[in-house]
């Protein structure tokens, strides 16, 4: 397994890692996550808020990462993240920080946490508060390394200058590239690393989505404005063409998508979510998929930035 390095202190994870937002509590998933590690993945993403946001339980998630990998705790690096609440917004205080640590130890079942995100930002909390309070974290051992989730410019640089941030967490894939402008050269010039999650724009790139109907009735993504209406008739053009591309080069469009993004830079280390091991071998595919200079003028051609059609986020 290709390994990549995330930040200045030390952190080293597979090239790629698995994400397990959509995991959702069973024997299956526990068999994916064990086969990934299996085959090399050492990075696994979770967050208190994953699983059942919707029935207000934090923790569901985590205890699924947690009982996956039990007994192999040594082998796996565990980002988890804090900060996104149900009905207060965003929280970074340190009261906060040191509950909900305490809070993804236990639910996890492990004795000290990898990479610790601040999942979203608090506008009512200063970042040098926030990241302070990590920082003794750091010191006390619950925590090895700091992170960051969908934070700004100047909030990375903030943050970093009172403690060392390893990963930057924030979408990125060939349909959501905002990042490129301001993120990536910051990060780039500061020696951190980033994490993209949703790189295979939320299931869209894999080219296994044709048509609305064959996203589940409950599934969320119906509600995202990109999988709606005039927007994923045009989003899926841009897709069809990726898959000829693919054909061509004889790997698939998610391995297409995922190759692209590890070129970006070799502080990248991208985090595709599924709940099927036939899917994590799939993209693992991707760090055999060499590109070449005409490959990436092609896919720029293809999937120029701000070519998808529609927001990110609902409303």
């Amino acid at each position: 397994m290709q390994t990549r390095k995330l930040g200045r202190e030390g952190l080293e994870v597979s090239a790629l890692g698995l994400g397990t937002m959509m995991m959702p509590n069973d024997e299956e998933s526990v068999r994916t996550i064990q086969g990934a590690l299996d085959l090399g993945v050492t990075m696994f993403d979770t967050a208190d808020i994953y699983g059942e946001f919707l029935q207000q339980r934090f923790g569901i998630n985590e205890k699924l990462v947690g009982r996956a990998l039990k007994g192999r705790r040594e082998e796996a690096v565990i980002a988890t993240k804090f900060g996104i609440t149900h009905s207060q917004g965003p929280k970074g205080d340190p009261a906060y920080i040191k509950k909900s640590v305490d809070a993804s130890l236990f639910h996890l079942g492990i004795d000290y946490i990898d990479l610790y995100y601040q999942h979203r930002p608090d506008p009512n909390t200063p970042i040098e508060e926030t990241v302070g309070t990590l920082a003794d974290l750091v010191k006390e051992g619950k925590i090895r390394y700091i992170g960051l989730s969908e934070a700004s410019p100047d909030l990375i640089r903030r943050a970093h200058s009172v403690h060392p941030i390893s990963a930057v967490e924030t979408e990125y894939s060939l349909w959501s590239r905002e990042v490129e402008d301001e993120i990536l050269p910051l990060l780039k010039e500061l020696g951190i690393g980033f994490v993209p999650y949703s790189p295979l724009g939320r299931g869209f790139l894999t080219g296994q989505i044709k048509k609305f109907d064959d996203l589940p009735e409950d599934d969320y993504r119906r509600y995202y404005p990109r999988f709606q209406g005039e927007n994923f008739v045009k989003n899926l053009e841009v897709v069809t063409l990726l898959e000829t591309m693919a054909s061509q080069k004889g790997c698939t469009a998610a391995q297409l998508g995922l190759a692209w993004l590890l070129v970006q830079g070799d502080h990248i280390v991208p985090i595709p979510g599924t709940k099927r091991l036939d899917r994590v071998q799939e993209n693992l595919g991707a760090l055999q998929v060499s590109l070449s200079e005409n490959d990436l003028a092609e896919i720029e051609r293809i999937s120029p930035k701000g070519i998808a059609m529609g927001s990110r986020f609902p409303g």
